[in-house]
């Protein structure tokens, strides 16, 4: 009898345990919450007539062979984008406004409560797969809050939102599983990874925190792997913004260098106590690396005061160094340490 007493207090304790964690759970209270005062700020993107030109770094994952969108598509559904400010200024993926190789014209886009207006692109960056569109309508506008993305844990609750057709919208829940992920898609990749879905319908729109906050904008899902999905950081974006505001481009520091990740095996080859820097596979002829003496086979550990522990650091720190500065780099070179000079200039366009 004790044991059937002992069997029932541990069940209804279990019980009592679940039903304190599902009235705190996020996914009872707060998503709901959050869909509800968020929606307002997605909007739908559409375009009415296309022109040429080259598509963002992540067209390859929706210009599937055979599927592509032709410039004589005359209207069709492009994506999602969210609100960033009262005025009107829309953030979407550069991708949503230029499929398959064609920049869309005419676009409009629709809000949560049905109303249209024409937008125009204010500013584009192609290699962080970025757009910023200002509505050409009555404001104000409600608008989402950005919040901070290096802050974001492996594990937290995320939502991603999107309203691709203007009729309602698509949520999706997941977690961060990964921060700082590279897919090959170009020298800048920093992806938060998720298992929440992201697909076409809502790339280009915000991905929450719990408290309600962007820290992602929503861009593809890994066609080989089920189940992911990834997001620009919303900090990545904040640095670029003032640019694509006033100059409707970015400026870019240019280096010249050609570099791998160091494996254990390469760190022993070049007698390196670890595996941490950026190894320099080719230095390109009359660049800011060469004439500061940089040699193919060193390995470049710091850069203007700040550690390069691995490859994909360097490209970072040196878009985002001021063209025309002169920044110091430790360089190891056959073992030896010691410090090299180099004066940044402006990344041309391809």
């Amino acid at each position: 009898m004790w044991r059937c007493l002992f069997l029932m207090f541990l069940s209804l304790s279990s019980f009592l345990a679940f039903s304190v964690y599902a009235e705190e759970s996020p996914r009872n209270y707060t998503f709901a919450e959050l869909v509800k005062t968020e929606r307002a700020a997605i909007v739908s993107i559409r375009s009415s007539r296309f022109a040429k030109e080259g598509g963002g770094p992540l067209k390859d994952f929706f210009s599937l062979p055979g599927n592509r969108l032709k410039p004589e598509v005359r209207e069709g559904s492009l994506g999602t984008g969210f609100l960033i400010d009262s005025s009107g200024l829309i953030l979407t993926n550069y991708h949503v406004i230029a499929p398959s190789n064609h920049l869309a014209e005419g676009i409009l886009i629709r809000t949560a409560d049905q109303r249209e207006f024409p937008v125009r692109i204010i500013g584009k960056d192609p290699k962080i797969d970025v757009a910023l569109l200002q509505i050409e309508g009555n404001a104000p506008f409600f608008s989402v809050t950005l919040g901070n993305s290096d802050q974001m844990e492996i594990g937290e609750w995320v939502v991603a939102l999107g309203n691709p057709f203007g009729i309602e919208e698509m949520v999706t829940v997941g977690v961060v599983s990964g921060v700082g992920r590279a897919l090959g898609t170009g020298p800048y990749d920093s992806f938060i990874q998720t298992d929440a879905a992201i697909n076409i319908g809502n790339s280009g729109g915000p991905l929450f925190n719990i408290r309600g906050e962007v820290i992602g904008i929503n861009t593809a899902l890994n066609a080989s792997t089920q189940g992911i999905g990834f997001a620009i950081p919303i900090n990545m974006v904040r640095k670029i913004l003032p640019a694509l505001q006033s100059e409707g481009a970015v400026t870019r520091g240019w280096l010249g260098v050609m570099i791998q990740q160091l494996t254990t095996d390469l760190a022993k080859a070049f007698r390196l106590k670890d595996d941490q820097g950026a190894l320099v596979s080719e230095v390109m002829k009359q660049s800011p690396a060469e004439q500061a003496g940089v040699l193919r086979g060193d390995v470049i550990t710091e850069y203007d005061g700040k550690k390069v522990s691995q490859m994909h650091d360097l490209p970072t720190l040196v878009a985002e160094t001021p063209v025309g500065k002169t920044v110091a780099m430790r360089v190891i070179r056959d073992g030896a340490a010691f410090q090299l000079r180099v004066k940044i200039q402006q990344l041309k366009d391809e």
